[in-house]
């Protein structure tokens, strides 16, 4: 990495594997959880109300299965850096802005894909555990994108 100038295919590639990565565990999700999404049907122990949970969760529940999904795919993506035996603030701002892209991208694909909702019905009408919305979409997309965005600028900008 070092001394090294990223192209911008490599970029777009990494862009383009993290939204295949969401896709797919979007698909996974949905066999899991079927219309019923924050794991609401889940045999899972649940925290709904916690003024911890305003700040860090959006308002909504902490599950027990969220609770382990969250580690599980920040570790996941993590694991390139374990595996080259590379860590640098760049790598792990590139590894911190594409996990938050791909909860976006998941999130998101749970509802186009997912029989029970699809784009007509991803709205505040019907999405009752996303509780904040500005425009057309829950506000943690737009802070998730903004800090996702600064993060891998930052990640992939040429050291001057």
């Amino acid at each position: 990495m070092r001394g090294s100038v990223v192209k911008p295919w490599q970029i777009a590639l990494t862009l383009a594997w993290v939204c295949l990565l969401g896709l797919f565990f979007a698909q996974v999700e949905i066999q899991i959880e079927g219309a019923a999404g924050w794991a609401a049907n889940l045999p899972t122990w649940r925290i709904e109300h916690h003024w911890l949970l305003d700040i860090f969760w959006g308002g909504r529940p902490m599950t027990g299965y969220h609770a382990w999904v969250f580690p599980f795919v920040a570790l996941f993506f993590h694991f390139p850096l374990l595996f080259l035996a590379q860590w640098s603030w760049r790598l792990e701002a590139r590894a911190i802005g594409c996990i938050m892209l791909f909860w976006v991208v998941e999130d998101y694909l749970w509802f186009v894909m997912n029989p029970a909702y699809g784009v007509a019905h991803f709205s505040p009408a019907h999405i009752a555990w996303h509780k904040h919305w500005l425009w057309f979409a829950p506000t943690d997309y737009w802070v998730s994108l903004l800090v996702a965005g600064v993060l891998l600028f930052f990640s992939y900008r040429r050291k001057s």
